[in-house]
């Protein structure tokens, strides 16, 4: 025997200093290897181009745009602090050159019931998880730390490299493509809300279409009737909880119309946009909705859209930390 190739989900424990396994070379983060188990967009682009063609046929556009619609969905993997192209997944990727079909083929295959228990018992910030920064020795880890379920997940496929900092030996993580984010989210909410895994785009598409016609008080009304339906089992009470809960719901809804939630200081909690409307959010934790809109103008937040054209709604909100509910909010 000449060659072996191991893969799996965790790196491999190798042994004493005197056993044989420690002859195996971890290729796993290896810049001349970085693209050995992915697709990249050249290869693709040389070798699929009728498989494209017949996409566009099935949904329209140009073979640009199905190549970039792929990509949203299904690129974006980096397994080197290198230079070196992303990476498809190619089981999704084949998936839907075969049978003709967007969906999320690879997060079908399995699921992370471990990773996101050791999430909620560990009150990890999930509003972090996208551009978290660790150590380059963490990724190497070959034991799952209880306490650190971030390197568990990066070698379980929800994370990827975005970024590295060779002077500090940093990663800056974050989700690779849209398939894992919205997978990887939908499949967390049943751990912190009474939404069920297969019900969770039934919930998010009312929040949105209610945006969409220019209701935020439906909108807040049906969001306050969300909190107040989590079961004690699930309430841990703390403020962390609501948090997450309310980066669920607003990250979820980029699934159906634009909308991001506030990742550093400076930015709005949450920013909505649909075709007719710019929803800008800011919550008060024990505090009063005019707090809350003060903050919207002192802070600038609605500069960035004042020449998009749609019409701008700024929305204060008070959470009451005593009801663990939305108390009050008004829009202007």
């Amino acid at each position: 025997m000449r060659f072996i190739f191991i893969t799996g989900v965790t790196k491999f424990a190798q042994m004493g200093i005197f056993c044989n396994l420690n002859q195996l070379a971890d290729i796993s983060l290896m810049r001349p290897y970085a693209t050995l188990c992915g697709l990249t967009l050249a290869e693709i682009e040389e070798n699929f181009a009728p498989e494209i063609d017949q996409l566009v046929e099935y949904y329209g556009g140009t073979p640009k745009e199905m190549v970039g619609e792929l990509a949203r969905r299904y690129d974006g993997y980096h397994f080197s602090s290198g230079n070196v192209p992303d990476v498809f997944n190619p089981f999704s990727l084949l998936s839907v050159m075969d049978f003709m079909d967007f969906q999320n083929y690879w997060f079908a295959t399995g699921t992370l019931t471990f990773l996101a228990e050791m999430l909620k018992k560990t009150d990890f910030n999930l509003r972090e998880l996208d551009g978290i920064e660790v150590s380059a020795a963490s990724l190497s880890a070959d034991r799952a730390n209880i306490n650190n379920p971030v390197p568990m997940i990066y070698q379980s496929g929800y994370l990827t490299i975005k970024k590295y900092d060779e002077r500090f030996q940093i990663y800056t993580l974050g989700f690779p493509n849209d398939e894992v984010k919205y997978g990887f989210l939908n499949f967390v909410t049943p751990f912190y809300t009474p939404v069920a895994e297969t019900e969770t785009s039934f919930y998010i598409s009312k929040f949105i279409r209610e945006l969409r016609e220019g209701d935020p008080d439906a909108f807040l009304t049906r969001l306050r009737a969300f909190f107040a339906g989590i079961p004690y089992e699930l309430n841990d009470r703390t403020e962390r909880h609501y948090q997450t809960v309310f980066y669920l719901v607003f990250k979820l809804m980029g699934q159906f119309s634009e909308a991001e939630v506030r990742s550093a200081k400076g930015r709005a909690d949450a920013v909505v946009k649909t075709d007719d409307y710019i929803y800008v959010f800011e919550f008060k934790l024990d505090g009063t909705v005019e707090e809350a809109l003060r903050q919207i103008d002192d802070k600038g937040y609605l500069i960035p859209y004042q020449s998009d054209g749609r019409q701008l709604i700024k929305v204060g909100a008070n959470f009451s930390a005593e009801e663990r509910n939305i108390e009050n909010w008004t829009s202007q």
